[in-house]
């Protein structure tokens, strides 16, 4: 690693490559972070992107998370497809783990089009609980390892904020297209000459040996992908979606409803967080509820 630097207790190395590690100096180095963070930047993005969030997050829960700012999908690479950035995002946390063997625990923040890819490279890092029946295990097996995990850590929370989800396709998708039907039509047929095959999987246009496009793979386990499997291990899942102002990414597909589901938000905003316009809880079955996280330990 280079370019250390040390700033507010705040410590963080970059590598050659671009990658940036973030986390707190109060003891000099990193060995009390048992939480690994990783923070994924969106189309033609870079590790700076995230930048103020993981010194934030660091400031925030001082020892407690060791945050890694991506650098395996930068810039041009991020046109490549939203298959190919996931197993490269996939490979890149496993090498995060491997050279920080005290790590536990793992979320995932993810920017745009990086929430996708996200999704993808959880649905490869995914490990089932293993089979084995608690009465007959020996003394020596742990519990923990009769749980499904993230790349052998603990998944915690995985949040996407403006994240295409739906993909791009369809009326006011991407809201600077202003709802015209011409214009969406066209962008459907010109998506990948500007964004690649990226923008084949965004506009669900692709065609991959007759399967079906990407983003409808991606909301079941498909073949050798655990996306949901994986995504419900998770304690917390959470979607941002911007209400207004996003001329890229269509408050719909970023908070996965459909136009008559869209909730009428003026009345609802969180006097805490003026930002926060509505807050919606899940309609998961009980079975299904993630756990609740007691409050001082709340990442």
């Amino acid at each position: 690693m280079d370019n250390g630097t040390v700033e507010n207790r705040v410590c963080s190395t970059e590598s050659v490559n671009g990658s940036r590690d973030v986390w707190s100096c109060k003891n000099s180095d990193s060995s009390s972070a048992d939480h690994l963070v990783i923070m994924v930047h969106g189309i033609l993005g870079s590790n700076t992107d995230w930048k103020f969030g993981a010194e934030q997050f660091v400031r925030s829960l001082r020892d407690k998370v060791f945050v890694h700012c991506s650098e395996k999908n930068m810039l041009r690479l991020t046109l490549d497809g939203v298959d190919v950035m996931g197993n490269r995002l996939a490979e890149e946390v496993l090498e995060v783990i491997q050279r920080k063997p005290n790590l536990q625990k793992i979320s995932f923040v993810a920017h745009s089009v990086g929430g996708l890819v996200a999704r993808y490279a959880i649905g490869r890092l995914y490990r089932p609980p293993k089979k084995e029946n608690v009465e007959d295990s020996t003394e020596g097996t742990s519990k923990d390892s009769l749980k499904a995990t993230i790349g052998g850590l603990e998944p915690m929370n995985f949040i996407t904020v403006a994240t295409p989800h739906l993909g791009s396709r369809g009326n006011k998708q991407v809201p600077f297209l202003f709802g015209v039907p011409a214009f969406e039509k066209a962008a459907n047929f010109v998506i990948h000459l500007i964004f690649k095959r990226t923008g084949r999987h965004l506009f669900m246009n692709d065609d991959d040996e007759g399967k079906p496009p990407l983003l409808k793979r991606m909301i079941e386990d498909y073949g050798d992908c655990f996306f949901m499997s994986a995504l419900r291990v998770f304690k917390r899942r959470v979607a941002y979606s911007n209400v207004g102002y996003d001329h890229i990414v269509g408050w719909r597909t970023s908070s996965i409803r459909r136009n008559i589901e869209l909730p009428k938000w003026e009345d609802n905003i969180n006097k805490e967080y003026p930002h926060i316009v509505y807050e919606e809880c899940c309609k998961a079955c009980d079975t299904e509820q993630p756990e609740l996280i007691p409050a001082d330990d709340s990442f």
